[in-house]
């Protein structure tokens, strides 16, 4: 499905966090002609703790920001849901909202964050914006998106339920997906340079980037790598 697949949506938390995770493989779509649509779900205003700058500031520049990498790797479409950063929760709103956009674009596939996962190893605790994202996205793709009668007022807006082919969980801690990005590598960097406000703040983060990549890769045959677990809907 994923080679035939023609729109891809990708659900994240906040701005810059697909160009973290997946941007390589959304710079190979878009070269492959897939139509890519981001859905954020959070305005980004607590991304900085410096204290000259305001949240309500911030908001505008992560927008801005985001809007610009995209661009720089061909997503179609950018939809800023307005969550307030740091407190989401996997609400009936936010299910809503994302049920919405699903029915609304109606992509093959989905992408978003593994909810299930806490932490990485001994020194990354995953944020909790993180894992809500994925577990309302994973519960507005089934049963939401393509049950007619949850979210009848989606039809009202006249908006038919849609069945998603393929979801792909970024984050998983056993993948059983991954995407030769060796080709793409450098968009993802050029990319995750325009969150300027959000990079440069990480000491040495393009090569991590590179090694986080390469590590993805082994044993696969590839020289960069994201992995995904991916799941076939019936």
């Amino acid at each position: 499905m994923t080679e035939q697949a023609e729109r891809v949506m990708v659900i994240t938390a906040h701005p810059d966090d697909a160009e973290f995770t997946v941007a390589g493989t959304v710079a190979r779509w878009a070269r492959e002609g897939k139509d890519v649509i981001y859905v954020i779900c959070t305005d980004g205003s607590r991304g900085s703790n410096d204290p000259e700058v305001k949240p309500e500031h911030l908001v505008a520049i992560r927008r801005a920001e985001q809007e610009a990498a995209a661009r720089v790797l061909g997503v179609e479409e950018v939809v800023f849901l307005g969550y307030e950063d740091g407190s989401l929760e996997p609400t009936l709103a936010l299910r809503r909202d994302l049920t919405r956009e699903i029915r609304r674009y109606r992509p093959d596939i989905v992408v978003c964050p593994d909810p299930t996962v806490r932490y990485y190893g001994d020194t990354y605790l995953n944020h909790p914006d993180h894992r809500a994202a994925g577990d309302a996205a994973l519960d507005a793709v089934f049963p939401s998106a393509r049950t007619r009668y949850i979210f009848p007022e989606l039809l009202a807006e006249g908006l038919e339920p849609h069945k998603v082919q393929e979801v792909l969980i970024r984050g998983a801690l056993s993948p059983n997906f991954w995407v030769d990005i060796s080709g793409t590598i450098e968009l993802k960097i050029a990319a995750l340079k325009e969150h300027e406000s959000q990079v440069s703040r990480i000491q040495g983060w393009e090569e991590r980037i590179r090694a986080r990549a390469q590590q993805e890769a082994a044993e696969q045959n590839m020289t960069y790598a994201e992995s995904f677990k991916r799941i076939i809907l019936r």
